[in-house]
């Protein structure tokens, strides 16, 4: 099970902490407020009232057990997410991810030890934008480079074919890697060549974002 800390229950925060207890991870929830902690506390595995600034503080509260740390600390005053991420990184958590106020903010969290910044509000924006773009798109995730896994209505153009027939790879350079019913909630992996693509059905597509645009196009 991985261990992860997060710090600042927030609306992200707690959303997030909650996610990843669901997500099978043991989440330590950190905050400064007493009414947050309590609100979270059933949910999450262990809850700490706790300034991230006070390395003392921290470095009781990780031990050696945290595989990561995803800092939430809000807009407003960047010292607390900089501060905090120097405090982790001397504790020796290898994976720090932190919440940023904007570009500079980044810069400065991945100078003092930040090995991945998260724009919740911007990234949201984006992945609404594609949607609003291409009514057929589900969802994206990003991979290396410019690769993406991507979540996607079965186009018309592939009703009634099967995924041999559609032909994917040779057409659009981008691999098939589930399908799924619009009702259904868990995904069928590594699907025969033969499966008959419906209306309802959702496939799971790994490709560049170029090459998976013009296949959401058809």
């Amino acid at each position: 099970m991985k261990h992860v800390c997060v710090i600042g229950m927030g609306q992200f925060g707690s959303h997030l902490a909650r996610t990843l207890v669901r997500m099978n991870c043991e989440v330590l929830a950190i905050d400064t407020d007493e009414a947050r902690i309590e609100d979270i506390r059933d949910d999450v595995h262990r809850a700490i009232i706790g300034d991230a600034r006070n390395y003392q503080m921290l470095s009781s509260a990780l031990g050696e057990s945290a595989d990561e740390a995803i800092l939430s600390l809000g807009d407003r005053n960047i010292e607390p997410s900089i501060l905090c991420t120097l405090h982790l990184r001397k504790i020796g958590v290898s994976s720090i991810r932190s919440t940023a106020r904007n570009d500079e903010h980044a810069q400065i969290l991945r100078a003092v030890g930040a090995t991945e910044i998260i724009f919740p509000e911007r990234e949201t924006a984006e992945r609404a934008a594609r949607r609003v773009a291409n009514p057929n798109l589900r969802d994206m995730f990003s991979l290396a480079e410019d690769y993406r896994i991507m979540e996607v209505v079965a186009p018309t153009s592939l009703h009634g074919k099967t995924l041999a027939e559609a032909d994917l790879r040779k057409k659009f350079d981008i691999l098939v890697l589930a399908v799924r019913e619009k009702s259904d909630e868990k995904f069928r992996f590594l699907p025969n060549p033969n499966i008959i693509l419906r209306a309802d059905e959702v496939l799971m597509v790994l490709g560049r974002e170029l090459d998976l645009a013009q296949f959401v196009a058809t």
